[in-house]
C-alpha cells in the first residue's frame, strides 16, 4: 500500500492544503492582544509537555467562589484573540474565562492529533482549577467547532469538567462534515450537478484512506456516550460548516448519560454565532444598518452566561431540544463499498497512468504513426489529462475549502463542463480505437497486439472510474 499512497498523494503534491477542516471562529475585528488590565497572563504544560500560554480574564469585582470556563477553539492556528469577546462576555456575567493560544507544535494542516489538543484543554481545566477566587468544582468548557470533537474526549478523561457548552460542534467524522460543508459551498455558488457526489463520495474515501485527510475518520460518539455532566449545545440555523440538523440529532440521541441537555438553534447566526443571512456573510453587518462588522447574532451570549450560571447555582434547566432548522443538503457518508475503496482506486488510478504514459512514450519512437496508432495514441492522452486533471481538480476543492471551483455555467462549474468533455472525447476514443481492432483494419497489424490490448485493457479501467466519479453524470 505504501507505493499507491505515495502515488496517490503525489498527484496532489501541487495542490495547497489551506483548508482542511471546518475554518474557526473569525477574529473579532475590533480585538487586540489581551490587555493586561482585563487578563492575567498564565503558562501551563500541555500535551506532550508543551508550554503553553492563555490569558485569566475576569469580572471587574471577581466574586470569591466564581464559577470559571476555558474556552476550546476551532480549527486553525487559533491565538487565544480569536475569542476574547466571548471570555469577555462571560467575565462580564460572573465567569472567570481563561483562552489560551493554540498549539503550533503537532499541529498542522495536514496533521491533527485530536487527542493531543484534549490533553492541552485538560491542562487548561486544571489551570483553571487552581485559580485564585475560581471554584474548582464548577470549571466547564466551551467549545466551538473542531473543539466539539475535542470538548467530549476531556470531560470522559476528568471527574473534574463540571458543564460542557458547545457551539457549531459536529456530529460526524471530520471527513463527513467537511464534504458536506463543500456540497454547501457548491450550492451557494451556484452548482446543482453531481460534482458535489463525487467530492463527497469516491474523492472523499480517496483521500481519506490515503491519509491526506487528517483525522479523516475521527468518531465523536464513543466520546459523546461517556459525558456525565449537563451540556449545552448550540448551532446557527444558518450553519454551513457542520450540519446543524444532524449534529444535532446525533448529540441528542448519544449524550445519553447526562444530567441534562439543551439544544438550541440561534436565529440568523452563523457557525461561529455571528449575525449573518445566509452563512456565507459570517462576518458581514448582517444585523441590521450600523451594526458593528461581526457583531454576534442576538440571544447568543445571553443564553450561553445564564444557562452556565444556572449550572454553578446547581439550577441546571431540565432537558430541552428545539426543533431544528431546515437543511437543504444532508450529509453523505464516504461508502464502504470495496470498489471506491481507496486500495482499488489506487490501483486502478496507478494502472491507468502507467500504461496512458508508458504507451505515449513507446509510440512516440515511431514519428510516422498509422491511422490505428494515432487514434491509440489520442486516447493514451486524452485519457491521461482526463485522470489527471479530474483527481486534481477535485481533490483541490476538498483540500482548499472549494476555493478552486471556478465559474459556473449552467448549474455546473466550467472547470468539471471542460472534464466532462474530455472524459466523453476519450471515451469516443476508446471506442474507435476498440472498433478499428476487433474490425482488423488497415493498419492494425502494424501496432503490436500486445500494446494494443493493454491500452484498451486500461481504457476500460479509466471507464470505469470515470463512471465512478460522475464524469458522465448530467444530474
Amino acid at each position: 500500500m505504501r507505493s499507491l499512497r505515495s502515488f496517490v498523494l503525489a498527484l496532489l503534491v501541487s495542490v495547497s492544503f489551506t483548508a482542511v477542516f471546518t475554518p474557526a471562529a473569525g477574529a473579532d475585528p475590533a480585538s487586540g492582544p489581551v490587555a493586561s488590565t482585563e487578563g492575567t497572563n498564565v503558562t501551563f504544560t500541555g500535551g506532550g509537555g508543551l508550554t503553553l500560554r492563555g490569558s485569566v480574564i475576569a469580572a471587574a469585582a471577581p466574586h470569591s467562589t466564581a464559577p470559571g470556563i476555558v474556552l476550546v477553539g476551532g480549527a486553525g492556528p487559533g491565538p487565544r484573540t480569536e475569542y476574547l469577546a466571548e471570555a469577555r462576555a462571560f467575565a462580564a456575567a460572573g465567569i472567570t474565562t481563561l483562552i489560551y493560544d493554540k498549539r503550533t507544535t503537532g499541529y498542522s494542516r495536514t496533521h491533527r492529533d485530536l487527542s493531543l489538543l484534549a490533553d492541552d484543554a485538560l491542562a487548561a481545566v486544571e489551570t483553571l482549577r487552581h485559580t485564585p477566587g475560581v471554584r474548582a468544582d464548577r470549571v466547564g468548557l466551551w467549545a466551538l467547532s473542531e473543539g466539539g470533537w475535542v470538548a467530549p474526549l476531556v470531560a470522559v478523561r476528568s471527574g473534574d469538567v463540571a458543564f460542557l457548552v458547545t457551539l457549531g460542534a459536529p456530529g460526524f467524522t471530520p471527513l463527513r462534515t467537511q464534504t458536506w460543508s463543500l456540497a454547501e459551498t457548491l450550492r451557494h455558488h451556484g452548482d446543482t450537478g453531481p460534482l458535489a457526489g463525487t467530492v463527497a463520495g469516491p474523492a472523499a474515501r480517496l483521500i481519506g484512506e490515503t491519509g491526506a485527510f487528517p483525522a479523516a475518520g475521527f468518531d465523536p460518539r464513543p466520546a459523546l456516550r461517556g459525558v456525565r455532566v449537563p451540556v449545552l449545545a448550540l448551532w446557527g440555523d444558518h450553519d454551513v460548516q457542520v450540519p446543524p440538523a444532524e449534529s444535532a440529532s446525533v448529540l441528542q440521541n448519544t449524550l445519553t448519560g447526562c444530567p441534562s441537555v439543551t439544544i438550541r438553534f440561534l436565529t440568523g447566526a452563523a457557525h461561529n454565532g455571528r449575525s449573518t443571512t445566509d452563512g456565507f456573510d459570517r462576518l458581514g453587518a448582517a444585523a441590521g444598518p450600523g451594526a458593528p462588522k461581526g457583531a454576534f447574532a442576538p440571544g447568543y451570549l445571553d443564553a450561553m452566561t445564564t444557562w452556565v450560571n444556572q449550572v454553578a447555582n446547581d439550577a441546571a434547566p431540565v432537558s430541552s431540544a428545539q426543533p431544528p432548522p431546515s437543511q437543504a443538503l444532508s450529509s453523505v457518508d464516504p461508502g464502504r463499498d470495496w470498489w471506491t475503496s481507496a486500495w482499488v482506486q489506487s490501483i486502478v488510478l496507478a494502472t491507468v497512468l502507467v500504461v496512458f504514459l508508458g504507451y505515449l512514450l513507446v509510440s512516440s519512437m515511431n514519428r510516422r504513426p498509422r491511422p490505428a496508432r494515432r487514434s491509440a495514441r489520442l486516447l493514451a492522452l486524452c485519457g491521461l489529462l482526463s485522470l489527471v486533471a479530474t483527481v486534481v481538480y477535485v481533490e483541490s476543492i476538498l483540500a482548499a475549502d472549494a476555493r478552486t471551483v471556478g465559474p459556473v455555467v449552467a448549474g455546473r462549474p466550467l472547470v468539471w463542463l471542460m472534464l466532462q468533455g474530455l472524459a466523453i472525447l476519450t471515451a469516443v476514443l476508446l471506442a474507435g480505437t476498440a472498433t478499428t481492432a476487433v474490425r482488423g483494419r488497415t493498419g492494425v497489424a502494424a501496432v503490436p497486439r500486445a500494446g494494443l490490448g493493454v491500452l484498451l485493457a486500461a481504457g476500460c479501467a479509466w471507464l470505469t472510474w470515470a463512471i465512478t466519479w460522475g464524469l458522465f453524470s448530467i444530474r
